[in-house]
């Protein structure tokens, strides 16, 4: 595709094996082919490195989202590790950057806090539902079908945001996020319920129309870790993304 934007930033490798990749996936590169999207993707970037087209993901992560992904390179082996995704036996931590502020009652599903009085952790849950053509998922009223345990880091205190942290910008800080289900926007939609808006997000609260090769504002938000126990050698190995949180905004 002659008009399809250069993605300006490198896929790491951070494992791999017979049967496996894992990489460290950027902010704005998707991960499988869609709409204008083709060659500037983690899967088409992977195939044509190693040129290898069987490769498949295991599953995916948002355009918007960097950090762990995994890949399978042997056809017999999609099967097992695919289920672990599906299956929920994934344990997943991301990281954010969100507004460092007293959380808001959402107004559809549940806040419960774990350690009461204190504001986190927080269990949230909530039905979201995300239609077709719609940019954003929306929260409804029904059975809650997305789950996310919401923390603090707590070894990474509250800045204020600004170039090399002069004090020019609001107070935010690091939370861990914890998904329990895998629902199309889940952590954002949940951030933004809370009245705490993952920094960068151009869908939550509102959508802000940014031309696609606009790579300046990425959303702070990366899948830090991921840990499960291997199917074949049975073995719990966990992955750990190197791309860092950016308060110099």
């Amino acid at each position: 595709m002659a008009d399809e934007p250069d993605i300006p930033f490198e896929l790491g490798t951070l494992y791999e094996d017979e049967r496996i990749i894992v990489v460290d996936k950027p902010h704005f590169l998707a991960t499988t082919p869609r709409g204008m999207w083709y060659r500037s993707t983690a899967l088409m970037r992977l195939r044509q490195r190693l040129g290898e087209p069987q490769i498949t993901p295991a599953h995916r992560l948002d355009r918007a989202t960097a950090g762990v992904l995994v890949f399978v390179r042997d056809p017999a082996a999609r099967g097992p590790y695919q289920m672990l995704f599906q299956e929920h036996k994934v344990d997943k931590v991301y990281e954010c950057l969100a507004p460092a502020r007293p959380v808001h009652a959402p107004a559809l599903g549940s806040m419960t806090r774990m350690n009461p009085p204190a504001a986190f952790p927080l269990l949230r849950r909530s039905h979201i539902d995300k239609h077709p053509g719609h940019m954003q998922a929306l929260e409804v009223r029904a059975e809650p079908n997305a789950t996310t345990l919401i923390d603090l880091d707590r070894q990474a205190p509250a800045r204020l945001l600004g170039p090399r942290n002069r004090g020019s910008g609001p107070l935010y800080r690091v939370y861990r996020l914890r998904p329990r289900t895998g629902k199309t926007h889940q952590l954002r939609v949940h951030m933004n319920a809370l009245g705490l808006p993952i920094l960068g997000d151009d869908l939550y609260p509102q959508v802000i129309d940014r031309p696609y090769d606009d790579f300046i504002h990425p959303l702070q938000l990366v899948a830090r870790r991921l840990s499960f126990v291997d199917p074949f050698s049975r073995q719990r190995v966990t992955f750990t993304s190197r791309i860092l949180l950016d308060f110099g905004r």
